[in-house]
């Protein structure tokens, strides 16, 4: 199996993908593409169709064009892990829950900061949209992309919501 391996620039600085023939599996920050991008050694640096398409569909979400994306994606994890992140696809656009609600949606209530602490290591940034996630209190925690980057999406996604 080849992975390849693409910058895709961004309002929010660099994105870095990742993806075989079938599938998506990293996009990343520059602050964790380093951990991330350990996990595949040899990457051939070239653009496949997987991240032609991602290229494009982040452009139509930065644009305001694109609420969803239909990039299939693997996740490579602990069972937890895989449904935290599963999880994140299904706060809708322009919405936001605290990470309580998203433990108390995934049926272990006590698990907040185990789910903070997953969504942080979240391999598939803005696709499964962990910035959709704040503390509590309302206020904006956490964010590989750092919390301007957070913040730029939460505020892109209100002015574009239905």
């Amino acid at each position: 199996m080849s992975f390849y391996y693409q910058i895709i620039e961004s309002p929010i600085g660099d994105l870095h993908a990742i993806a075989d023939d079938e599938s998506l599996w990293i996009l990343g920050h520059d602050t964790n593409i380093k951990a991330l991008k350990a996990k595949f050694p040899e990457v051939v640096k070239k653009e496949n169709e997987i991240i032609a398409d991602v290229r494009k569909q982040l452009k139509e979400y930065f644009s305001g064009k694109r609420q969803d994306f239909d990039v299939p994606v693997t996740l490579k994890g602990t069972e937890f892990q895989c449904q935290t992140w599963k999880a994140l696809s299904k706060i809708p656009y322009g919405k936001t829950v605290s990470y309580q609600e998203q433990a108390t949606k995934l049926r272990k209530p006590l698990a907040v900061r185990a789910v903070g602490r997953t969504n942080g290591l979240n391999p598939i940034s803005i696709i499964l949209p962990c910035h959709r996630v704040i503390a509590k209190s309302g206020h904006l925690t956490g964010y590989a992309g750092g919390l301007k980057a957070k913040e730029f999406l939460l505020d892109l996604e209100k002015r574009h919501s239905d």
